[in-house]
C-alpha cells in the first residue's frame, strides 16, 4: 500500500480537516493514512479538548487508518521540535510515502527552497538567532527575523514569506526535519481552505479553525451549535465524553494540581524544569500572591510580556506540571528522535499496516505502555495520569489507562 503521514492535534477534529485528509490522499495517490497526533497536551502548551483516545477515535472514523502517538516531549514544543519529533516518528515507521501538510500558499517550491538553504547553514542561523535572543525577542520573532536575515544574505529575500504565517513555519521545519533525517519520505503540501491556522471568528461555510470551534462551544455552551463545522461522528464523540465528564478541558481545569505545584516549590527548585529560564521562577513567585483568584489566565495574563508570549508561558506552566525537567529535553537529546512507536488505534486497513510496521520499523511498535520502560513513555504515562485527575470523576482506572487500554479498533460493520 502506497501511505501517505498527516501530523495532527485534531482539537477537536473539523471539517477542515477532513477536507485535509480526503485531499492528502488524492494528490499523493495514497492508499492509506498514518497520523502522527499529540496526546493529552498539545503544541502551544495547552490540554487537549479531550483525551486523546476519543480524538484517535474521531480520526479513524474521518479516514485515517493508523494514529500513533507524539510523545508529550515533542507535541508541547515549539515548531522546530514539534515538526522533528513528528517528522522522526513518521520516518521511523518505514512505511510512510509521503508527508502531506496544510499551507498557506500551498507553495511546496518556496518552502523547500527556504528549507534547504536553512538546513544548509545551520552555525550562521544559531548566531543570528542567539544575537536576536540576547536583545529581547521572545523566540518565534526571534527564530523568524534570523531565518529572514539570513534568507536575504544568501539572496533569497523572496522566500521570507514562508516564515510569517503559522502552518508555513511548521510545514518549513518539516521539510527542514526530513532533510535532517535524510528521509525518504516525499513531502506535499494544500493550501488551507477559507479558515486560518488559530483563526478565532467564523466566517462562512461549513469549515472553521479548531479554535473558532472551541471558542464557539465557550461562548455557547452548546455541543448543537458546533454542528455546521464538525462531522457528525466527531459531535457523536464529542458529547458522549461530555455527558461522562471526561471533556471539554482546558487550562481551568488543572489550575488545582498546577497551583499546588507552584505553591509547594521554591524559586530554586522552579527552576530546575523545562522552558524555565532566564529567572522566569523568580516572576512565577512574585505573581502568585498578586492574584485575586487561583486563577490560570489570571497567572498568564500577570506573568505575560513582550518577551514571554502566552504560548511560551502555557509550555512552561505545563513542564511544571508534569514535572518534566530541563535534562530531559535538551537539544541533544530531542535530536535523537524517538526510541519506540505508541500504536493508538487502527482501522481494518490500519491493521495490515500495523503488521508491516511490525517488520520495517526502525525502533518497537508498542500497543500498550506496559510494554516498554522508555523515558518519553513514562512522560507520556503521568501526563496520562495528570490528565485523567481534570474528569468529573476521576477514579484509578482513568489513572492508568495508559497501561490498560488497548488500540482503539475501527472495523468495518
Amino acid at each position: 500500500m502506497r501511505t501517505v503521514g498527516v501530523i495532527v492535534e485534531y482539537n477537536p477534529l473539523h471539517n477542515g480537516h477532513l477536507y485535509h485528509l480526503q485531499q492528502s490522499k488524492k494528490i499523493t495517490d495514497a492508499d492509506a493514512v498514518i497520523a502522527v497526533m499529540s496526546g493529552h497536551f498539545l503544541q502551544r502548551g495547552e490540554p487537549a479538548l479531550a483525551d486523546k483516545w476519543a480524538r484517535t477515535e474521531m480520526a479513524l472514523q474521518a479516514g485515517c487508518d493508523l494514529v500513533l502517538e507524539l510523545p508529550v516531549a515533542y507535541s508541547a514544543q515549539p515548531a522546530q521540535w514539534f515538526a522533528y519529533g513528528a517528522v522522526a516518528l513518521l520516518d521511523a515507521t518505514g512505511i510512510v510515502d509521503a508527508l502531506c501538510f496544510g499551507s498557506e500558499s500551498g507553495d511546496l517550491q518556496a518552502l523547500d527552497a527556504a528549507a534547504q538553504a536553512l538546513t544548509d547553514e545551520p552555525e550562521a542561523l544559531a548566531v543570528r538567532l542567539s544575537s536576536l535572543l540576547k536583545e529581547g525577542r521572545p523566540f518565534p520573532s526571534a527564530y523568524t527575523a534570523a531565518a529572514q536575515q539570513l534568507l536575504a544574505a544568501r539572496g533569497h529575500a523572496d522566500l521570507a514569506f514562508t516564515l510569517e504565517q503559522p502552518n508555513h513555519t511548521l510545514g518549513l521545519h518539516y521539510l527542514i526535519a526530513l532533510r535532517q533525517l535524510g528521509s525518504r519520505i516525499v513531502p506535499y503540501t494544500i493550501s488551507r481552505e477559507k479558515s486560518g491556522y488559530g483563526q478565532t471568528e467564523i466566517t462562512d461555510g461549513a469549515i472553521a479553525s479548531a479554535t473558532a470551534v472551541r471558542r464557539l462551544l465557550a461562548e455557547s455552551g452548546s455541543w448543537a451549535r458546533l454542528t455546521p463545522y464538525v462531522p457528525a461522528s466527531t459531535l457523536e464523540i464529542l458529547i458522549r465524553e461530555a455527558e461522562a465528564g471526561r471533556a471539554p478541558l482546558d487550562w481551568e481545569s488543572f489550575a488545582r494540581p498546577l497551583f499546588h505545584e507552584l505553591l509547594r516549590t521554591e524559586s530554586a527548585e522552579l527552576a530546575v524544569f523545562a522552558e524555565v529560564t532566564e529567572g522566569l521562577e523568580h516572576r512565577i513567585r512574585r505573581a502568585i500572591p498578586e492574584l485575586s483568584q487561583f486563577s490560570v489566565g489570571a497567572l498568564l495574563d500577570r506573568l505575560k510580556t513582550k518577551r514571554y508570549t502566552r504560548t511560551k508561558l502555557q509550555r512552561t506552566l505545563l513542564r511544571i506540571l508534569l514535572g518534566h525537567r530541563k535534562e530531559q529535553l535538551t537539544p541533544a537529546r530531542l535530536a535523537a528522535g524517538v526510541e519506540y512507536i505508541r500504536v493508538l488505534g487502527f482501522s481494518s486497513k490500519g491493521r495490515a499496516q500495523l503488521h508491516e510496521m511490525r517488520t520495517r520499523a526502525s525502533v518497537p511498535v508498542v500497543t500498550s505502555a506496559a510494554r516498554g520502560n522508555w523515558e518519553y513513555l513514562k512522560m507520556d504515562t503521568r501526563a496520562s495520569a495528570v490528565y485523567a485527575l481534570a474528569f468529573r470523576d476521576p477514579d484509578s482506572a482513568a489513572v492508568i489507562r495508559d497501561f490498560t487500554m488497548p488500540p482503539i479498533r475501527l472495523d468495518p460493520e
